[in-house]
């Protein structure tokens, strides 16, 4: 019998005592990794702790066997622990600095994301990928990476019946928009940009928020507060886009004769998600209320040791094996959605500017 059946089969007044019990192992592992990635992030400059932990993740899940006792704690930190990441993400988010981009710039942010998920989405049908992982393909590299899959895998699947698919498009995520990180400073300076242009190019194109930062370090100049602030003004759209998705949810679970959509549980997801709300309740409280420096400064923290400590989560469920099995179609898909994102705000930038 597993940890997780002998805590439904438990007393109630014992079963969240064995539940705590169940996670505690795995959760201390990831939270360790945590910590080591952020020690290791002060010794290499521009390297994202989140990046570093995600690596860990992989490599330690190929190289030896992990204790089936931290499969629990594990795959908690992997989902709600991530989710807690988003909230404290909003807290980064401030909208003046947001609108002080400019209707044109916003407008051309909407379309990036916009039009890097359906453009992905039907890129995955002609490829013929499965569409669930399609649309988390979309929303990783069309929003924020990592935190954009786990917040669309919520709604679409609920279940984690699908939990390769999440796994698949995270490691994508991770391996695409590394490859940004070089690319795309060589590319403005072989285009001739500026380095507000440039900076506007990375925030628009790159997956991750770290790998953005990287990204507008090397460019230099001012491009990489510029970059931040678009990357944010993506993020910003994960909130409708995730609030979109589980609406279709909603109609696909009431359609009648649809076997493909039948779900293990019978609850629908909620329109706006709780970890959602957060994130938007962060984003109004750090825009519309002074907050104390030390407010600011650990809310980074916990942002970054929460997501950190998910994405090494995440990487512990990368076997590289069952990566070789999925084939090159969402390979080629990953290629594709970075080059149509990265086009989208190539032209939006330059027509903005």
């Amino acid at each position: 019998m597993t940890q997780t059946q002998n805590i439904a089969t438990a007393r109630p007044e014992h079963a969240l005592l064995a539940r705590v019990r169940a996670l505690l192992p795995g959760l201390v592992l990831c939270l360790a990794a945590a910590g080591a990635s952020y020690g290791v992030s002060l010794l290499l400059p521009g390297v994202s702790p989140l990046i570093i932990a995600i690596v860990l993740g992989v490599l330690l899940a190929n190289v030896v066997r992990l204790p089936a006792a931290a499969s629990d704690g594990i795959d908690f930190s992997a989902k709600k622990l991530l989710r807690a990441g988003i909230v404290f993400l909003g807290l980064q988010l401030v909208l003046t600095d947001i609108l002080d981009l400019g209707a044109p710039m916003l407008v051309v942010v909407v379309c990036i994301v916009a039009g890097g998920l359906l453009g992905t989405v039907l890129l995955g049908r002609l490829l013929r990928v499965p569409s669930g992982l399609s649309l988390l393909i979309a929303c990783g590299f069309s929003i924020c990476g990592a935190a954009a899959v786990a917040g669309a895998a919520g709604v679409t699947d609920p279940d984690d019946e699908a939990e390769e698919d999440t796994i698949t498009a995270v490691a994508l995520v991770v391996i695409f928009g590394t490859l940004m990180i070089p690319l795309v400073p060589l590319l403005t300076n072989l285009l001739g940009l500026g380095s507000e242009t440039a900076g506007m190019w990375a925030g628009g194109s790159i997956h991750e928020i770290a790998q953005v930062v990287a990204a507008g370090g090397i460019i230099g100049g001012g491009a990489l507060t510029v970059a931040v602030i678009v990357k944010l003004a993506r993020v910003l759209l994960l909130a409708p886009v995730v609030a979109i998705l589980s609406i279709r949810e909603r109609r696909l679970s009431r359609t009648a004769g649809e076997p493909s959509q039948q779900r293990s549980s019978s609850k629908l997801p909620p329109i706006v998600p709780l970890f959602i709300i957060g994130f938007i309740a962060m984003v109004l409280l750090r825009s519309f209320i002074p907050l104390p420096d030390f407010v600011l400064t650990t809310g980074g923290l916990l942002q970054t040791g929460l997501l950190a400590a998910a994405m090494f989560g995440l990487g512990c469920g990368v076997k590289i094996r069952n990566l070789i099995k999925v084939g090159l179609k969402p390979f080629a898909l990953a290629a594709l959605s970075t080059l149509l994102v990265a086009t989208i705000a190539y032209c939006g930038v330059t027509l903005a500017g």
